[in-house]
């Protein structure tokens, strides 16, 4: 059993490095070269379609609007983002992607969506569940024993 544990060690530090590597070589070489891998993963979380609270951001990101503040400011300065108050309660400001916001974040989506796609590819039914239970159960201890954010 060690040596499973080594080898699974190995490989999940290195495909967490491999899709660090990969996602800043894209951004960096790519259209949207002037993002940083926060700031497309702050992206990721406002989402495509409906305009989200500061608050909400950051609960998903886990970190304080203070820190979310920051990003936004940098992120409607690229144009990526805009800022929009509610009407029915002015204080109320929205976050919601532009069109350039949109279009990094199709892009950032169909990178995970093709690398999972190969990941499952050629397994059966069966074998993807028990990856998936796997994942969740790294997971679960992961935000368990870290105390990291909601699940």
């Amino acid at each position: 059993m060690d040596k499973a544990i080594q080898v699974l060690n190995g490989l999940l530090v290195e495909i967490f490095n491999d899709i660090l590597k990969i996602e800043q070589t894209a951004l960096q070489q790519g259209k949207f070269n002037d993002l940083s891998i926060t700031e497309i993963h702050t992206i990721e979380a406002i989402g495509l379609y409906e305009g989200r609270t500061m608050s909400e951001v950051a609960a998903d990101l886990d970190i304080t609007v203070g820190t979310l503040t920051t990003a936004i400011q940098r992120l409607v300065k690229k144009g990526y983002v805009e800022r929009k108050r509610i009407e029915e309660d002015r204080r109320i400001v929205q976050i919601q992607l532009t069109r350039k916001g949109k279009l990094a974040w199709r892009i950032h989506e169909k990178f995970h969506t093709d690398m999972i796609k190969n990941m499952v590819q050629g397994l059966e039914l069966e074998d993807q569940q028990l990856l998936i239970g796997s994942l969740e159960q790294l997971h679960g201890f992961l935000k368990e024993k870290y105390h990291l954010g909601k699940e």
